[in-house]
């Protein structure tokens, strides 16, 4: 036996006769091995390896006979203790199966009673939606068979039907789920088929192992069901079913199809770490509260189409092997995306978002479809962090709207999913949604750029600098001391500090910074920098805004026309005066109102901050032109051809012209004096050339070439011309940059003019 013993673990007995010396030592180690190997093999079983494989008791009808007849009192409530059993409810165990759901039925119905099926092998089909309670549900017949409290969860059914009733006729699209019953609570009389199964207790499934079909249509569990662990081998059918307590399907595992299509949830619904090998199928369902998915696998199509979610949608660190459709889907909470990975196409065609989406770190490897999905102002697609390679994957949303949906706190760490985002829609040709996403990235950077500006460094800063910031003396001190000892390479590294709580850092942390020192010479840089985005972003939404754009000229050509008109028109009082007529005094400020509200009417749709962008405009374009006409007037005029118009125009030509290289003054040379001729002020529609003159000077296009004259030609009129000249060189740089931008081609046709 002894060498038999041996030789089944590999090792020969040791020989007596073997030499001494060299083979002592690894004689010994062998024997002690022996040793240490022997003491194991003779152990008790571990605990954990006993859980694995539980031993379970075949039931038999005198074992549940005696079971029901002496119920476990469990928090309260009697429950009929079926733990760790072999229940066989196969075809040819005929006779047992009809006994158990008769004996079942009739107790569980006579009484609350629950039904503990914990660590329990179910062999055969579990038509579970037999041992409950079979009632009508049609609201005449229900008092005599419930309880107050029964009744009063039905009554929360019919509260969801009227709600779900009230939503159909409003004209949303989602269907009327569990259209039986809530045909049935609603009216007062009988309809066929509209019985109900009713759990009166709880159900109790924790690591229960079904290896047939597990069925529970049309049923309701008016207390909580435990499923944790289970393991349904062939599908499961809950359509139908109301869950009026929490329920947890925790770290079950679903192997083959799964359908809870049309269900109530109107607690919790816990799902964690659930496996989903095939097919689920949630369609038409009601999660009342919140519904807990997070870390779920579905291995094949999930279904969660028309489905409305009351209360938070938690799907982070889900794997979807395959498509996801979440279709005409209702979230009036928040739905959590967070680091789900989606490697085959999602979809949210027509679904309504009350509240954001966060899709921070998920991970989308296919096709996300948001067409035609409804965003409330209070909704937005939270894409911090996102994983998406667009020319592997798509997002999808209606042209012009999805690009306004995405919302990035941060420009650092951001800049990659924006520039995929953008790339993504430039693609599809959405041309407008890449600009929005443009204009995103540089109201960030903007952002950035005033953080440097005014933010403290906390690696220069004095420790004065520092308790005025808002740190006590103690701290302030603690972190000159750390710096001199190593330079802070983040703000996070402040609350390696004894002294600095998570509570002062929070607080503080938008107002550091950690960097080198800024010299005078870069400070100035970064303010140039910034002045300059500013301006970009007000006044053309960085290029991504054309009708911005058309409203910020038409202001300025309105208001700089009427500027010419006053001093051409109106020039003194007295000995002689020189004014307008009042036809012509009338006629311009009409067409300066209109001109002036419709371009007012283009910067407030288009703006994100309209008064801003008002604001910046009027700085550029009042103070240097009001005070060369303060002083105009100031000084007076008292020169030759008082009477004759400081502008004149090309007699030789009266069309449209684009006039790219022209200058608002003619040249001293006696052939432009002679064809170039002065304006006629007798004419009603002499008022029109200032504002083509104000076209000209800022667009460089205008219906006539008119100039400023050569000779007696104050010198401010002549200033304030030119200024707007210099205006217009900018300005039409800006409508060539943003039309380049905003139409799909014109940069290419701009290349080859």
């Amino acid at each position: 036996m002894h060498n038999l013993f041996f030789k089944r673990i590999g090792i020969h007995r040791l020989n007596a006769n073997a030499p001494k010396g060299g083979s002592l030592r690894s004689s010994a180690v062998s024997f002690a091995f022996l040793c240490v190997l022997s003491i194991l093999l003779f152990l008790p079983q571990p605990a954990w390896a006993a859980q694995t494989q539980p031993e379970r008791t075949p039931l038999t009808l005198k074992l549940l006979q005696e079971r029901l007849r002496t119920p476990t009192l469990r928090e309260g409530n009697l429950t009929v203790d079926l733990q760790k059993m072999v229940i066989d409810l196969r075809p040819e165990n005929a006779s047992f199966r009809d006994a158990f759901y008769q004996l079942l039925r009739k107790e569980l119905g006579a009484k609350p009673l629950g039904l503990d099926l914990s660590y329990a092998l179910i062999l055969g089909d579990f038509v579970g939606s037999d041992l409950g309670l079979r009632t009508p549900l049609y609201s005449q017949a229900i008092a005599p068979i419930f309880t107050a409290t029964e009744q009063e969860e039905l009554e929360r059914l019919r509260f969801v039907c009227l709600q779900s009733l009230t939503m159909s006729t409003m004209g949303y699209a989602y269907p009327l789920p569990n259209s039986k019953d809530c045909r049935s609570l609603l009216g007062t009389q009988p309809i066929p088929s509209s019985e109900i199964a009713v759990f009166r207790d709880a159900l109790t499934l924790v690591q229960t192992r079904f290896n047939g079909e597990v069925k529970f249509p049309n049923t309701f569990f008016l207390q909580s069901v435990d499923a944790q662990g289970a393991t349904f081998l062939q599908p499961t059918n809950w359509t139908e079913t109301r869950f009026g307590r929490s329920v947890s399907f925790t770290s079950a595992n679903f192997r083959q199809q799964s359908n809870f299509q049309g269900s109530i949830f109107f607690e919790k619904a816990n799902f964690k770490q659930t496996k989903f090998q095939e097919f689920a199928d949630f369609q038409g369902s009601i999660f009342e509260k919140t519904a807990n998915f997070n870390q779920v696998t579905f291995k094949q199509l999930a279904k969660f189409n028309s489905v409305q979610w009351q209360g938070n949608a938690d799907f982070s660190d889900v794997r979807f092997g395959n498509q996801v459709q979440f279709t005409k889907a209702n979230f009036n909470q928040f739905l959590l995306l967070t680091e789900a990975t989606f490697e085959q196409a999602v979809s949210f065609r027509e679904a309504q978002f009350n509240q954001s989406v966060n899709l921070q770190g998920a991970n989308i490897l296919n096709q996300a479809d948001f067409s035609d999905a409804i965003f409330t102002p209070e909704a937005c697609l939270s894409v911090r962090g996102l994983t998406f390679n667009s020319n592997q994957a798509k997002i999808l949303g209606n042209p012009g709207e999805i690009g306004k949906m995405f919302c990035i706190p941060t420009l650092q760490g951001n800049q990659n999913v924006l520039r995929n985002l953008g790339q993504n829609f430039r693609q599809q040709q959405q041309v407008s949604d890449a600009n929005e996403l443009e204009y995103t990235k540089q109201r960030l950077r903007l952002i950035e750029f005033g953080h440097r500006l005014t933010a403290t460094n906390i690696n220069s800063a004095t420790v004065a600098n520092l308790i005025n910031l808002g740190f006590s003396a103690t701290q302030a001190e603690a972190i000159a001391q750390r710096r001199l000892i190593k330079p802070f390479r983040n703000s996070s590294e402040l609350l390696s500090l004894a002294d600095i709580d998570l509570e002062k850092y929070t607080q503080l942390s938008d107002r550091l910074i950690v960097g080198e020192a800024l010299s005078i010479g870069e400070w100035l840089l970064q303010a140039w920098s910034w002045l300059a985005l500013s301006v970009l972003l007000l006044l053309s939404g960085y290029g991504t805004n054309f009708w911005l754009v058309f409203g910020v000229g038409g202001l300025a050509i309105a208001y700089f026309g009427l500027l010419f008109w006053l001093v051409d028109r109106y020039r003194r009082l007295h000995p002689l005066p020189i004014i307008p007529t009042s036809y012509e005094t009338i006629s311009i400020l009409v067409s300066f109102s209109v001109l002036e509200f419709f371009s007012l009417l283009a910067i407030f749709r288009n703006a994100e901050q309209p008064w801003l962008t008002l604001g910046c405009l009027l700085i550029i374009i009042v103070p240097v032109p009001m005070a060369l006409l303060i002083r105009l007037y100031q000084q007076g005029r008292y020169h030759d051809l008082m009477d004759v118009s400081y502008f004149t125009e090309d007699g030789t030509f009266r069309q449209l012209r684009l006039l790219i290289g022209r200058l608002p003054v003619i040249p001293r040379n006696q052939t432009f004096r002679e064809r170039y001729m002065p304006l006629q002020s007798d004419r009603h529609w002499n008022w029109l050339n200032y504002y083509d003159f104000s076209l000209n000077n800022l667009l460089k296009l205008g219906f006539n070439d008119i100039r400023l004259r050569d000779e007696h030609l104050p010198g401010i009129i002549s200033a304030l011309a030119w200024y707007q000249w210099c205006l217009g060189v900018i300005y039409i740089i800006l409508v060539l940059w943003t039309l380049s931008r905003t139409i799909p081609g014109l940069n290419l046709l701009i290349y080859l003019k």
